[in-house]
């Protein structure tokens, strides 16, 4: 059985830092795309960094160069390190993994309960 635990959300002043971490449990073996999303009150949940097992990182555009997205296959972690941190981020951030071919969960996906993160002063 595959949980994802989050850790690392909370309460930021603007132009803060924060880093979120995820651990992928369950003996999962190969994980192609390790990801984290964001959702805003009102708004569709939204991608915010994904990277795959090779460390081919993709970002979303209003994170670009103020998030940086980490993975650790031997850990089978995902970390996003934010910085500059806006009001507009406030969102609860799900942790997602697709885990990869050979793996007893290949075709499946997984979340992440969600972690929140508020940017306030």
């Amino acid at each position: 059985q595959v949980k994802l635990a989050e850790s690392g959300g909370g309460l930021v002043r603007p132009g803060g830092s924060l880093r979120l971490s995820c651990e992928a449990q369950g003996s999962i073996f190969r994980i192609d795309e390790m990801a984290w999303y964001r959702q805003a009150p009102g708004k569709e949940r939204e991608l915010v960094a994904t990277i795959d097992e090779n460390d081919t990182a993709v970002y979303g555009d209003s994170v670009k160069g103020r998030f940086t997205i980490f993975r650790d296959n031997r850990k089978s972690t995902v970390d996003l390190q934010m910085s500059s941190l806006q009001a507009e981020d406030t969102a609860v951030y799900y942790c997602y993994i697709r885990p990869g071919y050979g793996s007893r969960y290949y075709g499946y996906d997984y979340w992440g309960q969600g972690t929140q993160v508020t940017i306030s002063s």
